[in-house]
C-alpha cells in the first residue's frame, strides 16, 4: 500500500538521512555514481530503521501502488533523471488517496506451480471504480489470458484511506475467475489497524 502510514514526514526525513543519501553518496565515492530508481526495502520498528534490500528497478507490487497514485509525467521524470538534471525536476505530484495492491499468484508459488492456466473476469475486475489490474505473469493463448509465472496479477485500487482501498481491491479480486490462483486475505491489515 501507498502511502505507508508509518512513513510520516519525520520518518521520511530520517530514511533519507540514514539510508538513501548515504547509499547514493557511498556509490559515488566508490566510482559508481547512481542515476535512476533506487528502491529500499525497509523494516521500521520503534523508530529504528533496518534496510533489508535495495533494488535498482521498480519492484512489482510496490511500484504498482506508487504508479496508481503518480500524477506527474513519468516519462519526463525518467528523461530528466537519465540526463542528471534533477535540479530542473519539480516535486513529484501524487494522488492523496491510498493505493493498495493484492498480488494474485498461482497455487504452488513460490514452489512449483502450473503454467498456462486460464484467467477470466479481468475486464470485470478492472471495471471496478478506481481499480487497475496489472499483469505481471500472464500471456495470451488466442483470446484467452493465461498464467505464465508465479506472481501473476496485481489488483490495485485507490480509496480515501487504507480500509477503503483494501475493500475496493478485494472487490475486484472477487471478480477474477481463476481456479489455480490465490491471494492473501490480510494485505494492508497494519495500515487499517492504524486507522482505529
Amino acid at each position: 500500500y501507498s502511502p505507508a502510514p508509518i512513513l510520516t514526514p519525520e520518518m521520511e526525513e530520517k530514511v533519507m538521512k540514514e539510508v538513501m543519501i548515504p547509499t547514493v553518496e557511498g556509490m559515488a565515492k566508490e566510482g559508481c555514481p547512481f542515476k535512476g530508481v533506487l528502491f529500499a526495502g525497509l523494516m521500521i520498528k520503534d523508530g529504528k530503521i533496518k534496510t533489508l534490500e535495495h533494488n535498482v528497478r521498480f519492484g512489482d507490487p510496490e511500484c504498482q501502488t506508487v504508479m496508481l497514485r503518480l500524477k506527474s509525467d513519468l516519462l519526463k521524470v525518467l528523461i530528466v533523471a537519465s540526463e542528471g538534471r534533477f535540479s530542473e525536476l519539480p516535486p513529484l505530484e501524487f494522488d492523496p488517496r491510498t493505493a493498495l495492491n493484492v498480488v494474485m499468484a498461482t497455487k504452488g508459488y513460490p514452489g512449483s506451480y502450473p503454467k498456462h492456466t486460464p484467467i477470466n473476469g479481468l475486464q470485470e475486475a478492472a471495471a471496478q471504480p478506481n481499480t487497475m489490474v496489472f499483469h505481471a505473469g500472464t500471456s495470451r493463448q488466442g483470446d484467452q489470458i493465461v498464467s505464465n509465472g508465479g506472481r501473476v496479477l496485481g489488483v490495485c485500487a485507490l480509496g480515501a484511506d487504507a480500509r477503503e482501498a483494501k475493500e475496493q481491491a478485494y472487490k475486484a479480486v472477487a471478480k477474477v475467475e481463476w481456479e489455480q490462483g490465490f491471494c492473501r486475505s490480510d494485505i494492508g491489515y497494519r495500515a487499517v489497524a492504524r486507522l482505529s
